[in-house]
């Protein structure tokens, strides 16, 4: 049974990002461990994924201390399990994973790039981060972008050798899950809940965006369009589902003054049922800056939920303007402002795209669809 060691920073990222991926590899012949730093959601992921799970500190920070300390003890680890495969997910495990598992002669060790910081990072930060993509796929010996438009971008920038690039699928690193992921799926008294804690009213009408109330997912922007469209027409409400992490990306003290007093805003902090504050929303707003493949669209999308989202990697994968939804320029709160307004002025073409977005989502990106992809290659790999 070929050994697989699956690498993330933090347990958070096994939880939602990869979701039943380990459990499925478990149940096709792989002898799967997860590796992360420790934290709240380690339990839950053992629980669902029935595969074992192992501690290895990692910060998310530049910590280049406790960076070695964690490469010594990645290393120590893998000569100790001689795993098949060491694949890993997200900046900081990928480079400790790969270093480590190259160090300690691992064959196969495999990197998917989901984002890529630097792309919006600036001076020495940006350096450091170009740096350590650079380290992370040279020690890699497959390189796998999440979408084909962040591969590209990885091309034209040089960051990874051909060879070792490949998008699996079309992309995606876990897929969507349409089983819960649908409207007939919706549970009415979770519905209820949801109704309460946004105090929903059927003749206001909602927007929603979905994610870390961080500057890199377009928070100013989004509000700064949000409050002229709001100065126009008061029965707008604004839905944010997602957690405030201003100490790693600051917002604007604007943005941070709009969230403390604006009337129509709704913060809803960290959720895991976000289905259903899409399903009671009329549009999802994702003014993202960055993105790999982001599961926020592939989310709104099977529920129905019609889509505004910035012009970036990744986004643009799911979404086709004015086919499947609407984009707008990133960075850009005018841009946002006019898409918005032209969105909500035609509502009925908007719930049109995204009939055809669901319908995108059911052939491509069905987690079935995806896992069954990763399976393939990791057989074809281990078989080589």
């Amino acid at each position: 049974m070929p050994k697989l060691i699956r690498v993330t920073t933090v347990p958070i990222a096994l939880k939602y990002l990869l979701a039943g991926q380990m459990k499925y590899m478990k149940e096709h012949g792989f002898d799967v461990i997860m590796v992360s730093a420790d934290d709240k959601e380690r339990e839950d992921v053992i629980r669902n994924e029935g595969c074992p799970h192992v501690v290895i500190p990692m910060t998310r920070k530049i910590t280049p201390f406790a960076d070695l300390k964690s490469l010594w003890k990645m290393y120590r680890f893998f000569k100790k399990e001689k795993p098949d495969i060491v694949h890993s997910h997200t900046p900081k495990a990928g480079l400790i994973a790969m270093l480590a598992a190259k160090m300690a002669g691992v064959k196969t060790r495999v990197h998917t790039i989901a984002g890529l910081r630097f792309m919006t990072a600036g001076g020495m930060t940006r350096r450091i981060l170009v740096w350590m993509e650079k380290l992370t796929a040279g020690a890699a010996t497959h390189v796998w972008p999440n979408s084909r438009s962040l591969m590209e971008y990885i091309q034209q920038h040089k960051l990874v050798k051909q060879r070792k690039l490949e998008v699996i699928g079309e992309g995606s690193s876990n897929g969507i899950n349409l089983g819960r992921f649908s409207v007939s799926s919706i549970d009415p008294a979770k519905l209820e809940e949801a109704k309460k804690l946004i105090q929903y009213d059927p003749s206001l009408t909602y927007l929603v965006s979905v994610g870390r109330i961080v500057q890199d997912k377009g928070i100013d922007e989004l509000l700064s369009a949000f409050t002229r469209l709001y100065e126009q027409n008061n029965s707008l409400r604004l839905i944010l589902v997602g957690s405030f992490e201003d100490e790693l990306d600051p917002v604007s003290d604007q943005a941070r003054q709009i969230l403390k007093t604006h009337p129509a805003l709704i913060q809803t902090g960290w959720r895991d049922d976000v289905e259903y504050f899409m399903h009671l929303s009329h549009i999802l707003v994702h003014a993202s800056y960055r993105e790999g493949f982001p599961n926020v669209l592939l989310q709104a999308g099977a529920m129905g939920c019609p889509v505004c989202c910035s012009r970036i990697e990744g986004n643009v994968d799911v979404v086709e303007h004015e086919k499947t939804g609407l984009i707008f320029n990133v960075k850009d709160a005018d841009s946002l402002y006019i898409t918005l307004q032209r969105a909500l002025a035609d509502r009925p073409y908007m719930q049109t795209m995204s009939v055809q977005l669901r319908k995108r989502i059911e052939s491509c990106f069905d987690q079935k669809v995806v896992h069954a992809s990763l399976l393939a290659k990791y057989q074809a790999i281990t078989a080589a």
